[in-house]
């Protein structure tokens, strides 16, 4: 995405662009939030800047809205809060319309132990159990796998099942690995102690990374108040129902 939107902004600007992303994602990764900065000196209508991006970019990538911001603003590092959704098919039958937007499970899924192993995720903690890849400064120096999650959530919608999970910040491929460990819980694959999980610093001790394809960068909130949150379109209709 990045690179398809610095191509566009290159061309309208005339100039070399590089952007700043609230979040990075995955292949295969939605966002229907992401916030983007970049530093430009070029003469243009701001306010049209929006339209003009969605004529030149593809099908699909597309600029709900842009503003002037303040020179120190960043989308990354300004950021205070980051929520991202997951939509989970959990039915015998897939659904055709569904099958690039939402991880289908054929079996049901026991949400009332899922939802007591979320709670106790929530709270400030240390993820490295549920990181990929752990993260290192310029000097390959370790960075703090300790983060905040304010809230995590799991709702049937419309026949799909929805999880928000709203944080600090994520390590790399923690939201998906969070996912797939509480799915492993809702099959009864997993006691559902995720405290013992946490304690035990080990990506071994966590579930399987859920697929890509049903996670979403929802929303990206900042200390002035603003908040990018955009339903995920798999969702959005069922909710206005």
């Amino acid at each position: 995405m990045a690179g398809v939107l610095e191509k566009a902004l290159s061309a309208l600007f005339d100039e070399p662009v590089k952007v700043t992303a609230a979040g990075r994602t995955d292949s295969g990764v939605h966002a229907s939030g992401q916030v983007v900065s970049l530093a430009t000196a070029a003469a243009f209508p701001f306010e049209r800047l929006a339209v003009a991006l969605n004529a030149v970019l593809p099908a699909d990538c597309s600029v709900r809205e842009a503003a002037v911001v303040d020179a120190g603003f960043s989308a990354r590092f300004s950021a205070s809060q980051r929520t991202y959704v997951y939509a989970i098919a959990s039915r015998p039958q897939r659904d055709a319309l569904t099958a690039r937007y939402a991880w289908h499970l054929p079996r049901a899924l026991e949400l009332d132990p899922m939802r007591a192993a979320a709670a106790q995720v929530v709270g400030e903690h240390d993820f490295q159990s549920f990181c990929s890849i752990l993260p290192v400064g310029p000097s390959n120096e370790a960075r703090s796998t300790v983060r905040s999650i304010y809230h995590l959530t799991i709702e049937p919608c419309g026949g799909l099942l929805r999880l928000e999970i709203a944080a600090s910040g994520f390590l790399y491929r923690m939201a998906r690995s969070l996912v797939g460990t509480l799915v492993e819980v809702g099959s009864g694959r997993c006691s559902g102690d995720l405290a013992g999980v946490l304690a035990a610093a080990d990506r071994s001790a966590a579930g399987p990374i859920a697929p890509a394809h049903g996670l979403y960068l929802a929303g990206v909130r900042y200390d002035d108040g603003y908040d990018s949150f955009a339903e995920p379109p798999v969702f959005a209709a069922r909710l206005r129902r």
